[in-house]
């Protein structure tokens, strides 16, 4: 993953203390640097390094957008300059973070030097009439817990923007055909959102599949990468297969310059090749590059969005929402035939048959239990939402494919939202609670997050830090 950078411009206004403001730009500063946290300031534009002058203001756009900033940090240090901040915040076009450091307690003569509490009130004001979206991070010290938090989250919120902003999808061949539930509009995804889709033919595939086993070198190391950490049950030339879809994959993944795909997982790569996709996919998946299965362009952008949430510490699964769990009243099966990532198995996997083919490559593995994030990036007739909310891993019967038994809160009420739609019977899963982060990615995305619990409030409490 890219290191993400912010735009550091912190704000002061005339009529409260000066030196005060530079001395808490200076402090917010080195907290950011003591966070490893990557910025670009405005030293360079006047001797105290604020923003308050639309002369210097013009050259801070100027600036950050030659550093190509992925956020823009306001901090208030006094009360701040409202116009100019927003001014500025509708310039670069990116995620804004809004905050300044709790004030201190007025002075025996009652004089008060900063007032920043009440600048952000200004300034969030001015934001809203400039129809500039933002975040705010409470009015808290620079010590406290809750700081770190905020900006670690914005620094997600501005990965899943940044990743959104740049999407462009590898299509394997057109969906199959009994499919209908993953068509989508490629024309309004390109209008609406700059979402490209790279489509190619099945037939490009398998050539790209001969030239790597031609080329021997990478096939041969996904093969020893393969015996080494699966349970290998199917023949020596089908394991071939495996590695040289994987490999093929990669180089037109690379080749036509996307970050995912989705492949038409059968029945023409049968034909051809003899072999089920799901554990190349799941090899790639591993790697943070989103195979999703039946051409579900709508999933592999879900797929993007929750790798960008996580923020590289735990890979996602593409899934089926199946069956009631037998036993548990909440629960379900999340399953598909095996393209999951092995990192997240609780087990050795097993290369072996899928449970409704008679073609070998699929793994059969449960997914490890804990929380879980579920989420779907879907629309019909010009809506688009993003459906999402929590689980947790839970025992159950065993099954074959990649599979996880989830409970959540409401299964009726859930599966009421995937029929009534506008989602299908496809999500994406992580290891991981990034609910906070993509809802309030959504306010930048322009979609609508959905949450399938009522737990908006609680969503907002954590946001503002409670």
């Amino acid at each position: 993953m890219q290191e993400l950078k912010l735009g550091f411009a912190p704000t002061r206004r005339s009529i409260f203390s000066a030196p005060d403001a530079v001395k808490y730009r200076r402090l917010t500063r080195k907290r950011l640097e003591a966070l490893g946290i990557s910025f670009v300031d405005i030293d360079d534009i006047n001797e105290e390094g604020l923003l308050y002058d639309e002369k210097d203001r013009l050259k801070i756009v100027d600036k950050f957008k030659k550093e190509k900033i992925d956020g823009l940090f306001l901090p208030h240090c006094n009360f701040g300059t409202e116009y100019a901040c927003a001014r500025l915040a509708k310039d670069i076009g990116v995620p804004v973070l809004l905050w300044g450091p709790l004030d201190e307690r007025p002075d025996d003569n009652g004089v008060r030097l900063r007032d920043t509490q009440c600048g952000l009130f200004a300034t969030g004001k001015v934001l809203r009439r400039f129809r500039v979206p933002f975040t705010y991070l409470t009015n808290c010290r620079l010590e406290d817990p809750v700081f770190e938090r905020g900006l670690k989250d914005f620094l997600a919120v501005c990965n899943v923007v940044k990743t959104f902003k740049n999407i462009r999808i590898l299509q394997i061949a057109p969906r199959p055909f009994d499919f209908w539930s993953t068509m989508c509009n490629e024309g309004e995804l390109l209008e609406r959102f700059n979402i490209q889709l790279a489509p190619i033919p099945m037939t490009e595939l398998t050539e790209a599949v001969k030239a790597a086993k031609a080329a021997k070198t990478e096939v041969a190391r996904t093969m020893e990468y393969i015996r080494e950490n699966m349970e290998v049950k199917i023949k020596d030339n089908e394991v071939e297969n495996v590695a040289a879809l994987k490999v093929a994959m990669a180089a037109l993944i690379e080749k036509y310059d996307c970050k995912a795909a989705a492949i038409q997982c059968w029945n023409a790569l049968q034909t051809e090749l003899g072999v089920m996709p799901c554990a190349a996919n799941a090899l790639l998946n591993d790697k943070g590059i989103p195979v999703v299965c039946e051409t579900d362009i709508h999933g592999a952008i879900t797929a993007l969005l929750v790798e960008a949430a996580g923020m590289g510490t735990t890979r996602s699964f593409f899934a089926d929402w199946t069956i009631r769990h037998p036993d548990i009243a909440n629960g379900e099966l999340l399953q598909h035939c095996g393209p999951w990532p092995i990192s997240i198995a609780k087990e050795k996997v097993q290369l072996t048959y899928p449970l409704a083919f008679e073609y070998p490559g699929s793994l059969t593995a449960e997914a490890k239990h804990g929380e879980v994030t579920l989420c779907r990036f879907d629309g019909d007739n010009g809506e688009y939402s993003l459906l999402l909310g929590n689980a947790k891993g839970v025992d159950g019967p065993k099954c074959m494919g990649t599979y996880l038994w989830v409970e959540v809160d409401n299964i009726k009420r859930l599966e009421a939202k995937l029929v009534e739609g506008p989602y299908i019977h496809h999500c994406v899963g992580i290891h991981k609670n990034v609910v906070p982060i993509l809802y309030e990615a959504c306010k930048y995305i322009g979609i609508l997050p959905d949450l399938y619990d009522p737990v908006e409030e609680e969503v907002k409490a954590y946001l503002r830090g409670e």
